[in-house]
Order: structure tokens, then sequence, then C-alpha cells
């Protein structure tokens, strides 16, 4: 990477960032009629108890998206819209603790999905031990099992790390495959932590428009 002169830099991505957010917030609203079910799945990442009210990563940010993901939950109920639930099972040995301190360890009430949503319920439960649900061999097997769809509505946290790794990675895996599919964002169901460095708005708005590069469908919410 050649030198970047402070300045000049700090200058020009302010101005670039606040054309990313005009961007943005230009997205439409998606009306859930305009899919189809049988060809839908919605995604739930992580809306779990370590990373929305206890433990070492737990950030009151995720915590406020709990009701609007019940509202989405519901809604897909309604239209017989089937779904999916990721949740962070690590073992004591994961490596990921070494970039991150430990969570969601296997068995606790840390690695349990929230009890708002558990409570609707009608999920299909995947744990997984990476940040990439997509690499879970229960998801690959689901995948194959179920052809037929190709709209995803990828909901939860975090919007720079879970969701953005799952929402490319299956973009590309049906690039791969010469098939069309929908991957769908609602920015009022995604978001991340705040930690130093990590400045949540910042980051969401980087991982959005990385998203929107790579192909995923950004909305700003989903109404009926």
């Amino acid at each position: 990477m050649k030198k970047i002169l402070r300045d000049d830099f700090i200058q020009k991505s302010g101005a670039i960032l606040g054309e990313i957010l005009e961007t943005i917030e230009k997205q439409p609203v998606l009306d859930i009629k305009e899919i189809e079910p049988e060809k839908t799945v919605l995604v739930i990442v992580d809306m779990i108890n370590g990373f929305a009210r206890e433990g070492a990563l737990k950030s009151p940010r995720v915590e406020e998206m709990i009701p609007e993901i019940c509202r989405i939950s519901k809604l897909c109920d309604k239209y017989k819209i089937k779904k999916i639930a990721f949740a962070d099972n690590h073992t004591d040995k994961s490596p990921e603790f070494d970039a991150y301190p430990a969570h969601c360890l296997v068995g606790t009430a840390e690695s349990e999905v929230v009890d708002e949503i558990k409570d609707i319920g009608g999920y299909m439960l995947i744990k997984k031990n990476s940040t990439n649900g997509f690499l879970e061999e229960e998801f690959q097997k689901w995948l194959k099992e179920n052809p037929e769809l190709d709209t995803f509505i990828v909901v939860g946290d975090c919007t720079d790390i879970c969701v953005q790794q799952f929402a490319v990675t299956l973009k590309t895996y049906y690039n791969m495959k010469d098939k069309k599919s929908r991957i769908i964002v609602p920015l009022d169901a995604v978001d991340t932590f705040d930690l130093g460095q990590h400045y949540g708005d910042l980051m969401n708005v980087m991982a959005v428009f990385n998203m929107m590069g790579n192909g995923i469908e950004v909305v700003r919410g989903i109404k009926e």
C-alpha cells in the first residue's frame, strides 16, 4: 500500500463518506408482498444473549434490534417464509479467541438465542463455530436440500463481521453457479458494536457500502 498523506486522506474521506451515506439513505423500503414466499428464507444472525445481554461482547446496539427482528420474524410466519437462526457456539479451543475475548461457549446462556426471538420460534437453529455461518456443514446440507430458494433476508449482527461475511459468501456462491439470487439486508435490522476505534456507525456504513458493491440488495426496512 502506498504511503497515505494524513490530512489529504481525512479531508477526502470525509467528503466521500458523506456521499456514501447519502446513497445508503436513498435505498427503498421493501414490501414483503414483492417477494415469492416459497423461494425466500429469513436468516437471523447471532441474535443471542452473548451479543445482546451478557458477556464480554454484549452491546446495547444489538439488544435494541430485538423488537424489529421479532416483527420481521412474525411477518415471515404470516407469509409462510422459512426461517434460519445462526448462533455462535464456540468450543474452548476456538482460535477466534485470539482475535476476540472468549464468548458464547457451547452450553452457556451466552450461546442461546434471546428469549423474545426464541418465543416466536419457527426457525431452524444452526450453531456455528466461526464468524461465517455459510461454512457450517449443516447450512451447506440445508442449502442443497432447498434448491428452490433464491431470496434471503439477512438480519442480525454484526453488520461488518458475521452478517457481511455470510451475505457476500452466499451471493458469490450463487454467482458461481450462474444462478440469480436476491440477498436482502434491511438497514433497520442489522447493527454492530461500539468499542474504541470500532465506531459502530462508521463500521455499519462501510460494511453496507461493501455489501452493495458485492451485489447485496440493501433496503431501509421491510414493510407489509
